[in-house]
């Protein structure tokens, strides 16, 4: 457990994000491993319905995700309040809503998922490969969600390094699985979803038996939870609004892949390859988002109200430096990057003009989801999740689709860093109104005297 609220705020955000951000690099590989295997050895049919799933399956957990990040916002509030009772509580809750939401939501999806990719408008050569892939993926909610509630635990408490041994463990075993299951035993797509679903599997397993062993406060014993309601409700407040974002940024991912499946199957392939390694431009913004809304929560937990300041530009310093050199690497290798994927040259093209167009703005992005980070990490996300159904809804998702009806598929990369701008500016403004400061839920003992 890291306390956060002491010590240089750039140096703690940095060593606290980087674990972090090792992991994501690791997460993101199951994808991409996936994706490599399937364009270099199945075929660009495969890789459609590789792509085409993706969307889906984060439109139906993004919901209980965003609310998660709520019940992590509360545990770095009480623990940089050093209530450690309500730690405890906050865990077991956050605990229990997960079991029972991974569970309702896996029957949801495999009752759904065929109606849901023909929603979309799926290539039909695309619909047989697309639907095993989804539906496996679908079966692993329940331990995706134990892994994901079990690294927001320990971030809340300061500790980024734990789940990442375990993800980086996890990693090795999927990529060995895609190789066995593809190569060895001509499993095609279906191979690399149950790669990834064992995987998942074996870090959230593994990840149990060390908690069980290490950590009495996180110990994962579902006979002894006590659900605390007055917790969750807070925890609901905080994590609803960005539930919500996420839904939104979800359904707006799913209708921004139906304007490109207008395009047909090389599209949608393209797309699918260009946005895994634009997954990989983005992870730095995200996680150093993340460290601070941690850092953030613990400050305002302990009353230290000064240092919010100081951490939110000396995160905005590290990110616009990582950000104009992965505009760089991915403006000069575009091509380069894209070929890993798939040899098919009108793929290539079409995905080496979305890492052009998009990658160019990389600073937008960062800068509008750091800002975000400091609202979220003091509780108030419902603003975040208004700036973001704007800009997604309201400019995105209706600039790709006009321009792509002038321009083509070009149009719809366009749509994308319009809504950056936007956003960015959207919160850059409310943040400066101050207003984000009255919805910690924790007040330190200095402010109650």
């Amino acid at each position: 457990m890291k306390n956060l609220t002491e010590g240089n705020e750039g140096s703690l955000i940095f060593r606290f994000a980087l674990p972090m951000l090792l992991g994501n690099v690791f997460m993101q590989i199951y994808s991409i491993v996936d994706s490599i295997v399937v364009g270099q050895f199945i075929g660009k049919e495969a890789l459609a319905a590789v792509g085409a799933s993706f969307p889906l399956i984060f439109a139906l957990v993004s919901f209980v995700i965003g609310i998660g990040m709520g019940f992590s916002i509360a545990i770095s509030q009480y623990f940089g309040a050093r209530d450690f009772d309500r730690v405890a509580r906050a865990i077991d809750t956050m605990w229990i809503f997960l079991a029972v939401s991974s569970v309702l939501l896996t029957g949801i999806g495999l009752l759904f998922s065929e109606k849901l990719l023909i929603l979309i408008d799926i290539p039909n050569e695309v619909m047989p490969q697309a639907v095993s892939y989804l539906n496996i993926n679908i079966i692993g909610f329940v331990v995706m969600f134990g892994y994901n509630g079990a690294a927001a635990v320990l971030r809340g408490l300061g500790d980024s390094k734990t789940p990442l041994y375990f993800l980086i463990i996890s990693t090795f075993i999927n990529i060995g699985l895609d190789l066995l299951f593809v190569l060895v035993l001509n499993m095609g797509v279906e191979g690399t979803a149950w790669a990834t679903v064992i995987a998942q599997a074996g870090a959230f397993l593994s990840m149990a038996v060390y908690l069980n062993k290490t950590h009495k406060i996180i110990r994962i014993n579902f006979r002894k939870y006590v659900f605390d309601k007055e917790i969750f409700l807070k925890s609901l407040n905080i994590g609803l609004p960005t539930g919500f974002q996420q839904t939104f940024v979800s359904f707006g991912m799913v209708a921004l892949l139906s304007i490109v499946n207008q395009f047909g199957t090389v599209a949608v392939a393209a797309y699918t390859v260009a946005t895994r390694i634009d997954s990989f431009a983005s992870m730095p913004a995200m996680n150093f988002a993340a460290a601070l809304s941690t850092f953030v929560g613990q400050n305002l937990g302990a009353g230290k109200h000064e240092r919010v300041r100081t951490g939110l530009i000396a995160t905005l310093k590290m990110t616009s430096i990582i950000s104009i050199v992965v505009t760089l690497t991915a403006v000069f290798f575009s091509d380069m990057m894209m070929r890993l994927f798939t040899s098919d040259p009108e793929i290539v093209s079409i995905g080496s003009d979305y890492l052009l167009i998009v990658s160019s703005f990389y600073l937008f992005f960062s800068t509008m989801f750091i800002i975000s980070g400091v609202m979220r990490g003091a509780g108030d996300t419902l603003v975040p999740m208004f700036i973001t159904l704007l800009s997604l809804w309201l400019v995105r998702i209706p600039v790709s689709w006009g321009l792509s009806r002038v321009i083509g598929i070009h149009g719809v990369w366009w749509g994308i860093p319009v809504a950056w701008f936007l956003g960015m500016v959207g919160a850059w403004l409310y943040y400066k109104t101050g207003k984000w400061k009255s919805k910690v839920i924790v007040k330190n003992q200095q402010e109650k005297s």
